[in-house]
């Protein structure tokens, strides 16, 4: 009997991918399908960053396939291919970004830049190129958190190389200043300079560029979320109502410059006593996914309030560096998995694929 691709089709519609809960003919994911004689050789295509994720993938896809009569061998190659969305309506693109992702929170003190190094950390493990822009002009951290030093190269002019740390690309304001001095600017200045950092920083084929945006929803955050080609926001919050209402005025403000949000992120979600175990609900508990709830946004995870996490990102060696295997990195890894997710979900960016109209008086 010969094998036939819709026989092949057929029964990998029943592979279900772990992460997205989709099949993987449903979301056109298999490519390259070819049958010769007993031999079934095809890829499988991924939209998000999931170099963890391969082998499962694979071997659930050769169980499936060596079912069908008359097959005698399987070849699978699994692999991810992450493209450009879109953003808001008539802001400029950036050169060499695919995607921003911005993290922001309506206060400060919630953890979010913590947060936003881990998951860029975490995305590149996953085999994405990221970039990482410190946007908190008043107290630049990332230097810090990816223990880099020195001063950025400028190797054409208006521009500078972005400095890397633990395989990201970076760029702040920390990078030229000394972390002493203090950035007494009035909040154009501040919005200019960050535009500056963002469209002048020599960001190199990047699939994602974090934007660890200052905390609070003023004029200089709302500014920021006109002019910077947003493909979605994540919101950090803690647990307790006052977090969570300024949280709330965050998601809002994002709404009304008509940037989606890919969900909310818990933090210091409980605590976990290092001597006997017990764990302790210190700032509250279901609040995060209750603001999902009354928003219908998704609930990408909680992260516990653990002395290790901040102990890591002073020492320049976050989470998912100095643990990569370690839990808490895990759920670092299973946030950026459904971060990157929801932006696969979203419309793609045309822009490229319409050519640019000149008029000339002839």
């Amino acid at each position: 009997m010969n094998l036939s691709n819709d026989q092949i089709l057929a029964v990998l519609k029943t592979v279900i991918d772990p992460n997205t809960g989709t099949d993987l003919v449903s979301s056109k994911g298999i490519k390259n399908l070819q049958i010769t004689g007993g031999k079934v050789h095809f890829e499988v295509l991924l939209g998000y960053p999931s170099k963890s994720q391969f082998e499962v993938i694979r071997q659930a896809c050769i169980s499936a396939v060596r079912g069908i009569a008359g097959v005698q061998q399987v070849e699978v190659q699994v692999g991810m291919e992450i493209i450009a969305h879109t953003v808001q309506r008539g802001v400029k693109l950036i050169p060499e970004v695919k995607n921003i992702i911005a993290i922001a929170s309506g206060k400060g003190g919630v953890g979010k830049s913590t947060t936003a190094v881990n998951l860029a950390l975490a995305l590149s493990a996953e085999g994405a190129r990221v970039g990482i822009l410190d946007a908190d002009i008043y107290g630049p951290s990332l230097p810090t958190m990816l223990g880099i030093t020195g001063r950025p190269e400028s190797l054409a002019e208006n521009s500078i190389e972005p400095m890397h740390g633990h395989g990201l690309q970076a760029s702040s304001i920390g990078f030229l200043i000394e972390p002493d001095s203090p950035m007494v600017w009035r909040g154009p200045m501040v919005t200019s300079a960050l535009e500056q950092l963002l469209r002048q920083t020599h960001w190199q084929d990047l699939d994602y560029l974090i934007v660890d945006m200052p905390p609070g929803t003023g004029d200089i955050q709302l500014t920021l979320s006109q002019k910077v080609p947003v493909t979605g926001a994540v919101i950090v919050t803690t647990p307790q109502d006052i977090a969570l209402l300024d949280a709330r005025k965050g998601l809002k403000m994002f709404e009304k410059v008509g940037i989606p949000i890919l969900g909310i992120v818990e933090n210091m979600s409980t605590y976990v006593c290092p001597s006997c175990g017990h764990t302790e609900h210190i700032f509250g508990s279901g609040g995060g996914q209750k603001m999902c709830s009354d928003y219908h946004v998704p609930f990408l995870g909680s992260l516990p309030l653990n002395l290790s996490i901040r102990e890591q990102a002073d020492a320049g060696r976050p989470t998912l560096v100095s643990e990569p295997d370690g839990l808490i990195s895990q759920t670092y890894k299973e946030i950026a998995r459904q971060v990157a997710i929801q932006i696969a979900l979203m419309s793609k960016d045309l822009s490229s694929k319409f050519p640019s109209i000149v008029i000339q008086n002839t």
